[in-house]
C-alpha cells in the first residue's frame, strides 16, 4: 500500500507538468484555433535560456529562471503571435499546424547546434532529499512533492484568474464566442494576446520545474507536447479542466503502468487512453457534444 501511495504521488508530480502544457494547448484552441504542435519545443526551450543566462552573463539561477520565463514570453508568446500565428491563421487551421511542426524542428536543431547535443544538469530550486525513509515504510522525493504542490498552485492561480476576474472573464467569452464579445465591447485581440502570453509563461514554469529532474535535453520537449496534447483531447479539448484533469490522470496511470506492468509499455500508455477515450467519448471526459471539434 505504500508502495502504492509513492507511485500516486509521483503520478500526481508528472501529471501537473503534463496539466501545465495540456492547459497551454487548450487555452491557445479556445481564443485562436491554434493547434500549436511545438509546445513540447515551447517547455524544452526556456531552461536553456537560464542555463545561457547563467553561463555568459554569471546569473544566479533564481534571476536566471526570471529572466528565462519573460524570454518565454516575448518569443514564445507575443513574437509567435506576430510572426507565425497571426499571417498564417488566413490561410486555415492546416498550414498554421504544417509550421508549428517546422517551427518544432527548428527550435530542436538550433538548441542541438548552439547549445549542446548532450544532457544537460539544471539546479533545482528544491533539495535533493526525500521525505520518511525505510524505518518509516516510505520515501517520497521531495523535488517531486515540490513540482506537484508549485505545479497545482499555478494552475489553481489560473483557474482563479479566468473566473474570478474581469480579464478572465472577458477572455472566457473571447473563447466562447469572439463575434459576440467583440459586440460586448470586449477587446479580442488584447485577449488573444493575452493567452499566448499565459501559454508561454506555463511552458516556462514547467519547463523550470520538470528540467532538474529529468535533465535539459535538446529533444526532451518531444514525447512531452505529445503526451500533453493527448492529454487535452482526453479531458476535452475546449475545457481547461478537461486538460487539468487529463494531464494528472495520464502522468498517474503512467507511473503505474511503469511499476506494476513493464516500462518498456509507459510510452504506449497515452495512445491507449487517447483510443479508448476517441471510442467511448469523442468530446472527452469533460468536454460537451456540439462544441468545436478538433
Amino acid at each position: 500500500m505504500t508502495d502504492f501511495l509513492q507511485l500516486i504521488i509521483a503520478g500526481l508530480g508528472t501529471g501537473a507538468i503534463y496539466a501545465l502544457v495540456a492547459v497551454g494547448f487548450t487555452l491557445l484552441w479556445q481564443t485562436s484555433q491554434t493547434i500549436n504542435f511545438a509546445q513540447g519545443e515551447f517547455v524544452m526551450l526556456p531552461v536553456f535560456f537560464a542555463l545561457a543566462a547563467m553561463k555568459y552573463f554569471g546569473l544566479p539561477f533564481p534571476v536566471a529562471a526570471l529572466l528565462a520565463i519573460v524570454m518565454a514570453m516575448l518569443l514564445l508568446g507575443v513574437a509567435f503571435k506576430f510572426v507565425v500565428v497571426d499571417p498564417l491563421i488566413r490561410q486555415g487551421t492546416l498550414p498554421l499546424v504544417i509550421s508549428t511542426i517546422g517551427l518544432a524542428i527548428l527550435i530542436r536543431e538550433s538548441v542541438k547546434l548552439f547549445y549542446s547535443a548532450e544532457a544537460q544538469r539544471v539546479p533545482s530550486f528544491f533539495p535533493a532529499t526525500t521525505l520518511g525513509g525505510p524505518e518509516r515504510g516510505f520515501s517520497v522525493s521531495v523535488e517531486q512533492v515540490a513540482v506537484l504542490v508549485v505545479a497545482t498552485l499555478v494552475i489553481l492561480a489560473l483557474n482563479w484568474f479566468l473566473a474570478g476576474t474581469r480579464t478572465g472573464r472577458q477572455m472566457q467569452a473571447t473563447a466562447q464566442n469572439p463575434t459576440v464579445a467583440r459586440i460586448l465591447g470586449v477587446d479580442v485581440e488584447r485577449m488573444v494576446l493575452y493567452t499566448f502570453l499565459i501559454n508561454a509563461a506555463l511552458a516556462a514554469v514547467a519547463s523550470l520545474l520538470i528540467s532538474p529532474i529529468q535533465l535539459a535535453k535538446f529533444s526532451g520537449g518531444e514525447a512531452l507536447g505529445l503526451v500533453a496534447f493527448v492529454a487535452a483531447i482526453v479531458g476535452g479539448f475546449n475545457q481547461v479542466r478537461g486538460a487539468i484533469l487529463g494531464g494528472f490522470l495520464i502522468g498517474i496511470i503512467d507511473n503505474l503502468v511503469a511499476a506494476y506492468v513493464s516500462t518498456t509499455y509507459r510510452q504506449a500508455v497515452p495512445l491507449a487512453l487517447l483510443v479508448t477515450i476517441i471510442l467511448l467519448r469523442p468530446q472527452g471526459l469533460l468536454g460537451r457534444k456540439g462544441e468545436r471539434a478538433v
